[in-house]
């Protein structure tokens, strides 16, 4: 196989691995009412803690994120770093438009960190405190996350990985693109904060 026919497999992986629904596999494999009826109708992890189970929503987070690391690795290990990119790109959009549900997915963020473990780890470990220290002092998940996804192609890019820096700008714009209702609860003060029911 050539290496641009591989690029095509490796986004595709990608796509299919980031396609699969953690949160809603593992609650109905749970007993637990449909995801997409509660709370915010999400499938990932957020949600899932809706339901009470917070097991059942670290194994969504967990599973959502090594999504991503495992298209990520398998694609850099056969196809090189383009490759490895492509399955990032690919697995972050499966998430949010999978297939299986009408295209209608999760926000993404899991799946964000676990692209970013596979590919540059330390900027992983930049997202997630900037995403703890977010949340500390706001209590707004949403927030958090947005704050940290800015962040991160500035990190790329300032630590010299300016490919990395423009695939997560464009993963940060779908980030804050699903997060555009979250935006305007923030903006009008109506965003429940963490630890609210």
């Amino acid at each position: 196989m050539s290496a641009d026919a591989f690029l095509v497999v490796a986004f595709l992986l990608g796509y299919l691995l980031g396609s699969i629904p953690f949160g809603l596999v593992l609650t109905r494999l749970a007993g637990t009412e449909d995801l997409r009826s509660i709370g915010s109708g999400n499938i990932g992890a957020t949600n899932v803690l809706r339901t009470g189970r917070k097991g059942l929503a670290a194994a969504t987070l967990i599973g959502d994120a090594l999504k991503g690391t495992v298209a990520v690795v398998i694609a850099g290990y056969y196809g090189g770093p383009n490759a490895a990119m492509l399955a990032g790109l690919g697995a972050f959009l499966g998430h949010l438009f999978p297939v299986w549900l009408k295209f209608r997915g999760g926000k993404g963020v899991a799946v964000y960190i676990g692209v970013l473990l596979g590919l540059f780890w330390p900027a992983a470990v930049v997202f997630c405190v900037m995403w703890l220290a977010t949340a500390v002092t706001s209590r707004y998940s949403s927030l958090s996350a947005l704050v940290a996804a800015f962040i991160t192609p500035i990190f790329l890019w300032w630590f010299g990985h300016p490919a990395l820096a423009s695939l997560f700008a464009v993963l940060t714009m779908l980030l804050f693109y699903m997060h555009r209702e979250n935006i305007r609860r923030l903006q009008a003060g109506t965003e429940g904060r963490i630890g609210e029911k």
